[in-house]
């Protein structure tokens, strides 16, 4: 997830973005990579693997830059996300969201959709649980923009993009933002409108 507008990326299925001297550590896929609309995998190995993914995670959201970056985003099919929001960092396996309150619409960009803001509605607090890269169980409790990246970051992890909850006269433009974006190549897939439900969750 990212709130501020991003030049546009390089070739299709990346982003090349430059920090000093230092490049992304993995390439973001972008919209239309069928991995972004595929739900990813539980994790069942909390191993060395898994820490390496996080670390990959964490280092190509912060370059970025961005606040949150889910697996699927760089091609990983498994239910992991990262977050760097008030300076604070980290990550969730296998998130249980319960959502609180009526619906806020506040600006929401994606990484895998550079340079592209709309009014995405969310709930304004969540309890997230999960558990970190060892294993242990852990909860996030969050409102504002927080809850708002826990939200979005959960929905790449089943296959939803950004752009799905936005109501139909945003997501036609939204369609044609993407159309005209540098990075944008190739016919772009019918967006689906999520299943999911956006309300609370008790």
């Amino acid at each position: 997830m990212v709130i501020q507008r991003l030049p546009a990326g390089g070739e299709r299925g990346r982003v090349s973005s430059r920090k000093g001297d230092r490049q992304l550590l993995r390439p973001i896929r972008l919209f239309g990579d069928p991995v972004l609309r595929t739900p990813a995998e539980p994790v069942t190995d909390f191993d060395a693997e898994l820490r390496n993914l996080v670390r990959d995670l964490t280092q190509t959201m912060l370059e970025a830059p961005g606040v949150g970056l889910a697996a699927p985003q760089i091609g990983v099919g498994l239910r992991v996300f990262t977050y760097h929001v008030d300076d604070e960092p980290g990550h969730l396996v296998n998130p249980v969201l319960a959502l609180e309150g009526e619906e806020e619409t506040d600006d929401e960009g994606c990484l895998s959709l550079p340079g592209l803001q709309f009014p995405t509605p969310r709930a304004p607090r969540v309890v997230a649980t999960g558990f970190n890269m060892y294993g242990d169980p852990v909860t996030i409790e969050g409102s504002e923009l927080l809850a708002r990246c826990v939200q979005h970051e959960t929905d790449h992890l089943n296959g939803i993009l950004f752009i799905d909850r936005l109501d139909s006269k945003q997501r036609k433009l939204a369609m044609k933002a993407i159309r005209e974006a540098e990075w944008s190549g190739g016919p772009i897939p019918e967006i689906r409108i999520s299943p999911h439900s956006t309300q609370r969750i008790s």
